[in-house]
């Protein structure tokens, strides 16, 4: 969506700072034995706290509240039975919805003991999302967010996983521009406008390029050594630095 009102942007900054609020939260209380469906109920009732609703239940039937992915998967992992375990990298992707309107966020780290690797893939992804926030600005070429992000990628020697990608948010959790692509494409034309509500969510790993669809026909998995992470923002676009909407 483009904001139209004052309305619109604080309503966009109360679901903001809500989504922001729970994966903190969420990140806060994981610890390692429990399962993720008993994270995922951390993140249900923290939602019912503020009078949310979950993004991906509504919209797309999601089985769970939130999205929780582990070391090999990069995404829209289903809440369940799998235990965390300490060493663990944890993705939480949180979105949802109040007043009609959407906000999307999303966060990875180590659960204790950590190593270099996974700490410098956590810090790099996180850098890279930084970088992509600065450049991503009105009037400015749309590819230049994934120009950001291939550039982090390829100093810290990590890969970018091709097929997943960021996209518009506001009114619904995807929206136009619905393909927002996580490395540089050359072809693409299209320009960032004043006012418009996108996400940025770099997914950097170890060794997938690509990732597949698991048997639960939702789960999006790497090779079975790989490690990947997430971090992602809803932000508007402004002329000047994106103003971030999903910030605790």
């Amino acid at each position: 969506m483009t904001i139209e009102t004052d309305n619109d942007f604080q309503q966009l900054k109360q679901i903001g700072n809500i989504v922001a609020t729970v994966l903190k939260e969420m990140m806060q209380q994981t610890e390692p034995g429990m399962s993720t469906l008993d994270l995922d109920l951390i993140g249900k009732k923290l939602l019912e706290k503020y009078d949310a609703v979950s993004a991906p239940k509504i919209s797309y039937g999601f089985p769970g509240y939130t999205c929780i992915s582990i070391n090999e998967e990069a995404a829209h992992g289903i809440p369940g039975n799998r235990i965390i375990q300490p060493g663990d990298i944890v993705n939480i992707d949180v979105s949802a919805e109040k007043n009609g309107y959407f906000a999307d966020t999303g966060g990875s780290f180590v659960v204790p003991p950590s190593n270099h690797l996974k700490d410098k893939l956590i810090h790099s992804t996180r850098l890279a999302l930084n970088e992509a926030c600065h450049v991503a600005r009105a009037n400015q070429p749309l590819n230049g967010i994934g120009k950001a992000i291939q550039r982090v990628a390829k100093q810290k020697r990590f890969k970018i996983i091709k097929n997943l990608c960021s996209h518009g948010v506001g009114r619904s959790l995807h929206e136009d521009p619905k393909e927002i692509p996580g490395y540089f494409e050359p072809n693409d034309r299209r320009i960032l406008r004043q006012g418009q509500v996108i996400t940025i969510e770099p997914f950097l790993a170890t060794r997938s390029r690509f990732v597949t669809e698991a048997d639960d026909g939702w789960t999006l998995k790497g090779d079975h050594n790989n490690l990947s992470a997430q971090f992602e923002h809803t932000m508007v676009i402004t002329k000047k630095k994106s103003i971030l909407l999903t910030v605790a």
